[in-house]
């Protein structure tokens, strides 16, 4: 049931995060939530902030007002996050929260992405299998190991077209 939790962006009052984050946690061990609220960061980067002549290295937040929340939806988890102090909303449109990508979770350094070792190269035939583009199929122009990103030359209205899309929307062609 793990598998089908998601990374979802809760809005906080600025300045709040930490607390709505402690909060959310507190919740989920009074209540025992684990199987819906797997986990709850505050993204954070470490900076070096100079003073006259002292430096110091702090944590500064990434997205000040956000708390990101790896959650299995549910009306309960919704419910549970909705209504903590301090968040006045899910990202996405309307009342209906959006999970994030894989891609922006990587971004966000939140969750350590495993990748699965590709066996492809540059050159090889590859057809897309996922996204906007599944169908299409084309050649491997330049692999990204760091981000999982491939760029696939493919045909497109009679000329050749460069996307850029993840490792996991393609296959080997036969």
């Amino acid at each position: 049931m793990a598998d089908e939790a998601k990374w979802y962006v809760a809005h906080t009052y600025s300045g709040y995060e930490n607390k709505v984050a402690e909060s959310i946690e507190k919740t989920v061990e009074n209540r025992g939530l684990h199987d819906l609220i797997m986990d709850v960061k505050v993204p954070v980067e470490e900076v070096i902030e100079k003073r006259g002549d002292k430096e110091k290295v702090v944590q500064r937040k990434i997205f000040p007002g956000y708390v990101v929340v790896k959650m299995i939806m549910t009306d309960e988890s919704w419910y549970v996050v909705r209504n903590t102090r301090g968040v006045t909303g899910f990202v996405g449109p309307g009342s209906k929260p959006v999970p994030l990508t894989e891609s922006e979770v990587a971004m966000m350094g939140v969750e350590e992405i495993r990748r699965a070792d590709i066996n492809l190269k540059a050159g090889d035939l590859v057809e897309i299998k996922s996204g906007p583009m599944e169908g299409f199929s084309g050649n491997i122009e330049k692999i990204d190991n760091e981000t999982g990103t491939v760029w696939v030359t493919v045909s497109m209205f009679g000329r050749e077209t460069s996307v850029e899309i993840n490792y996991t929307q393609v296959e080997p062609a036969d």
